[in-house]
């Protein structure tokens, strides 16, 4: 099973492009952590990008949500994923029809097809929304991961509607490579989706909002997902940024080297 292979093997003989750029980076770096940067400032934000760049694999935004939002914040963190060496994964969650989303990925005042590596989307309004996604993504190169389980307390994304979103995933791999889910949704040896998981915290259980935490060595060793997802456990403290990032770094790192190390 692919579980137990190495990010370098798989990057050897993925066919998404994207995931196997995503797969080269973290063996490169020896990372699997991403940062959600979910803070409402130009400012913030590529403070955060910058501190946190040399340890992450990819730097995952909320663009929507930054108040004094220009091209020049594009135009930088673009230029911070360059020197430091991370992809961008706009956390869109696209939820319309085939047709809106298009404009919605492409167009408007953020154009985020144009600058970020990957982007995500629910799969309720069927599988036209992937179509449509694809139709302005794959010619850039950009790749999608399915919302397949959510961390939140009580997420209706479980079942048969989470079986549905892997059987899409199954039939676009030339644009979908993952999941954003809480463990690997491969049911065969020859499938490797990327599973980043969100909720991944080292000191809390949960924050109060129904968010649940869980620490790197049960998301990457004992549901064998591939990134873990950090947010506030990061940048929570302005002070202790980078010493945060280095610290989930190590302790993912660790958890993969042990999980492909049990083989």
């Amino acid at each position: 099973m692919n579980t137990f292979k190495t990010y370098s093997e798989r990057a050897a003989r993925h066919p998404n492009a994207c995931a196997r750029a995503l797969f080269e980076l973290m063996e490169r770096k020896q990372t699997n952590l991403s940062v959600a940067a979910d803070v409402t400032t130009k400012k913030e934000l590529l403070a955060i990008a910058d501190g946190v760049g040399p340890f992450i694999c990819v730097l995952k935004t909320h663009i929507d949500i930054v108040e004094d939002f220009d091209q020049d914040l594009v135009d930088q963190l673009t230029q911070l994923s360059k020197k430091h060496d991370f992809m961008i994964f706009e956390d869109r969650k696209f939820a319309d029809i085939g047709n809106t989303v298009k404009h919605q990925y492409g167009k408007g005042i953020y154009k985020i097809a144009s600058w970020s590596h990957i982007t995500n989307a629910h799969t309720v309004p069927g599988e036209g929304i992937i179509h449509g996604l694809r139709d302005v993504g794959l010619p850039l190169g950009r790749g999608l991961l399915l919302l397949a389980e959510m961390s939140s307390k009580g997420a209706l994304t479980q079942g048969a509607y989470t079986s549905e979103s892997v059987a899409m995933a199954r039939r676009n791999q030339d644009f979908v490579f993952g999941f954003i889910a809480q463990h690997q949704m491969n049911e065969h040896d020859d499938e490797d989706f990327v599973v980043m998981a969100p909720g991944v915290g080292l000191d809390v259980k949960g924050d109060g909002l129904g968010q649940q935490y869980r620490t790197p060595d049960q998301v990457i060793k004992e549901s064998g997902c591939d990134v873990i997802i950090v947010g506030r456990g990061i940048y929570g403290n302005p002070d202790q940024v980078e010493y945060q990032a280095k610290r989930y770094r190590d302790a993912g790192w660790k958890a993969y080297l042990e999980r492909v190390q049990k083989q």
